[in-house]
């Protein structure tokens, strides 16, 4: 999440991706992996993500208790905001592997996310994505062999609106210094234009970046805030990658936002019925003038504000929806 987003209307028109078929060429018995568009864990079972995101870059000594009360109120799944060095503090390995033993010790997916691309382009001293690689590689050791619990979002809403056509070749290329540094993980890529593609560039090249995949194991991320404050606009985005047969979630949301008010309840009703995962923003600690976006009041799992009641507790919300992942 940034608090700068585009004021530019989204006309969001049917995908044209070919369909994918065929099996994965990635292991189950590695992790988490990819077949026909769908998500499955190690054990081969569907996962739909029903998680939140928590900011630990910022928030580093609240995450251990954030992860138990996320985990208390349903959600399945997590991600973490972590720092590659070139705005925020670099997350250390020994930091990464205390965050993936917390989210195992409580039974939630851990999505990790490098926070620092965001806005690539527009955003002053932003880290392209062969940064975000260049710290993947550097806390390795923490995340081989957690491909059963961790998922790797390679950089937060990399591209603003400046300079975004280079979104294809940049993420193919960070895809594939992963795999040839060994990482066989579930990688997930976010959108440019801050996260929600009004450019349509992620939903026209998803195709030829899930292919450039030698593991075949790429999810597709958009962020749904003004840009999505249609129902038309967010059903007929999810349905193009569903129809396509490309992985898709909604790796941050909320129920207002600066630049327009999102539909939440049509994103929520979607994402399940087309077993969409979905992960709200943010569980606490937001500023800039989005404060709304707090689930909870403070960091008190007792003090959930509306989105927060909205996202747990309502209709199609995580604890009417959320399932386990079968690896715990």
């Amino acid at each position: 999440m940034t608090t700068r987003w585009s004021l530019l209307a989204a006309t969001v028109l049917l995908a044209t991706a070919a369909p994918l078929l065929g099996a994965p060429a990635a292991s189950a018995a590695n992790g988490f992996y990819v077949g026909n568009g769908r998500l499955y864990d190690a054990n081969g079972s569907e996962f739909v993500m029903r998680g939140v995101n928590h900011a630990h870059a910022w928030y580093p000594d609240r995450t251990g208790q954030a992860l138990k009360d996320v985990k208390a109120l349903g959600a399945n799944s997590v991600r973490v905001v972590l720092g590659s060095g070139q705005r925020w503090t670099r997350t250390s390995a020994s930091e990464v592997s205390s965050i993936v033993s917390q989210c195992r010790s409580n039974k939630l997916v851990c999505v990790l996310e490098a926070h620092d691309t965001t806005g690539y382009g527009e955003q002053s001293g932003a880290a392209t994505l062969s940064q975000a690689v260049d710290f993947w590689v550097g806390v390795k050791g923490a995340l081989v062999g957690q491909e059963r619990y961790v998922i790797i979002n390679i950089g937060n809403e990399p591209y603003g609106n400046n300079n975004y056509g280079n979104w294809t070749n940049d993420t193919r290329n960070a895809i594939s210094r992963l795999r040839s540094n060994g990482f066989t993980h579930t990688l997930m890529v976010d959108a440019p234009n801050w996260g929600q593609d009004w450019s349509s560039t992620m939903r026209d090249n998803a195709s030829s970046v899930f292919n450039a995949d030698s593991q075949r194991n790429t999810v597709f991320s958009i962020h749904m805030y003004g840009v999505y404050d249609t129902a038309s606009e967010v059903t007929s985005y999810l349905n193009a990658f569903v129809n396509a047969r490309l992985p898709i979630v909604v790796g941050e949301f909320g129920d207002n936002h600066s630049d327009g008010n999102p539909d939440e309840n049509t994103i929520m009703a979607t994402a399940q019925s087309q077993r969409i995962g979905y992960l709200g923003w943010s569980w606490s600690g937001n500023g800039g003038g989005v404060e709304y976006l707090d689930m909870v009041t403070g960091f008190n799992r007792g003090s959930l504000t509306s989105w927060g009641n909205r996202i747990f507790n309502g209709s199609n919300g995580i604890k009417a929806t959320s399932r386990q992942a079968s690896v715990y």
